[in-house]
Order: structure tokens, then C-alpha cells, then sequence
């Protein structure tokens, strides 16, 4: 069993024990589970994809979105240095001397400015919502404002509408059963709150939640 395998069962086990997780014990298993995908998977999926890469000669910077159930989309670049974007983590460093590749625990040289480089990264942007008297929500997690600005609209109010998402409500009393490598929901409260969306369809959730109850939301990227 994997490191996410055995974070994505614990979460289920405790939840199906009766224990209710707050809001900071599941921002701390957001933040376990983005320390195993760079740690683990990031670097394997470099190395998955280097060999194909290598015919390529001029650089550049491939954007990686994940939504499970959705095909992965794959965006092309020339315009963004990768190594400035927040939270961007190389997968594919430069060998050595010798032709080894250097280990991610190695502190390895950026490449020269003329040198192609190859990288992807699950670039995430975070999220902003500022609402009409000029409160702002923006967490240090898409996931997070996100569920903030949905506490602050209303989750009854929310729960009410027709937003749905793999049959489940946006907010629903309804849980959705945990599978080994996805949590679908998180809980607030006596609600379970959709969280597992790209962050799109987080801002047109909200933008479709402020059209309907005329709630003037600025959505944002957030930093």
C-alpha cells in the first residue's frame, strides 16, 4: 500500500469509527498528501516522460491538470518560467558528470539560459473571493477558501440549489463513499462539502452561487 493509499484509508477508517474531522486536521492531510505528490509521484512521472521529451530542443513548460474522472489536460508554454511560479517543484534535474540522474534530495545546478528545459508541474492556483462589504477569503488553499466562502453564503442556502457534482450535491447530508486515492468531500459541520473539482469549476460554482443570490462575488486567482 502507497503513502496516499494509506492517507486516503485512515481518512475513511476514522470517518466510518463515527470521528469527525475539523477543518484543521483535514487542512493537514491537504497539506500530507501535496508532500507525497511532489515527493513521490512528481518525481516518478518525470521519469515516466523525460525519454519523450528528449527530441525536443527548445524550451519549454508543459501544465498538468488532475481531476479524477476527467481526462488529464496537458497545456503548453513558452511564455512562463516555471522555476518562478509559487510552490513549482523541478522532477526532471539535470544529470551528473557521470550520467546519473541527480536524486531529489541532491542539490542540483539550474541549467544554463540557452539549455532546453523540461519539467511539468501540477500547477495549482490558489483562489480568491472578496464579497460585496469588502470581506476577503483568500486561504492558502483553493480548497480551503473555497469552503469558507460556501460557510459564509450559506450551506443551507447552498445545499438547496441544483449545483451537483458525480451525482452529489455541491453541499448534501449525503456523503459519497471514499475510494483508495480520492476523497470526494469534506465534512462541515453535519454537511459534506464537493471539494474534489478543478479550481475552474470551483469559480463558476461560486460565480453561478452569486448569480443566484446576488451576492456580488469578485472570483479570483488567488496567490
Amino acid at each position: 500500500m502507497t503513502k496516499l493509499e494509506k492517507l486516503y484509508t485512515s481518512i475513511k477508517n476514522l470517518e466510518e469509527l463515527g470521528l469527525e474531522l475539523t477543518p484543521e486536521m483535514l487542512l493537514e492531510c491537504d497539506k500530507l498528501e501535496e508532500q507525497i505528490i511532489k515527493d513521490e509521484i512528481l518525481p516518478a512521472l518525470g521519469q515516466d516522460i523525460e525519454p519523450r521529451l528528449r527530441q525536443i530542443q527548445r524550451p519549454l513548460v508543459l501544465v498538468v491538470e488532475y481531476t479524477p474522472e476527467d481526462p488529464i489536460s496537458v497545456k503548453l508554454s513558452r511564455k512562463m518560467n516555471i522555476a518562478e511560479a509559487l510552490g513549482a517543484k523541478q522532477i526532471t534535474p539535470p544529470s551528473t558528470k557521470t550520467g546519473q540522474p541527480v536524486t531529489s534530495t541532491e542539490s542540483a545546478p539550474l541549467p544554463a539560459p540557452h539549455e532546453p528545459t523540461k519539467q511539468v508541474v501540477n500547477h495549482t492556483k490558489g483562489l480568491k473571493v472578496t464579497f460585496r462589504d469588502g470581506t476577503v477569503i483568500n486561504e492558502s488553499t483553493a480548497i480551503e477558501t473555497f469552503k469558507k466562502a460556501l460557510v459564509r453564503i450559506g450551506l443551507d442556502k447552498v445545499a438547496a440549489t441544483s449545483i451537483k457534482h458525480g451525482g452529489y450535491g455541491l453541499v448534501s447530508k449525503n456523503k459519497r463513499p471514499t475510494e483508495a486515492g480520492r476523497l470526494w468531500q469534506h465534512k462541515i459541520g453535519d454537511w459534506y462539502v464537493y471539494v474534489n473539482i478543478s479550481n475552474q469549476q470551483k469559480k463558476d460554482d461560486l460565480k453561478k452561487l452569486s448569480d443566484m443570490f446576488g451576492l456580488g462575488l469578485v472570483i479570483e486567482d488567488g496567490k
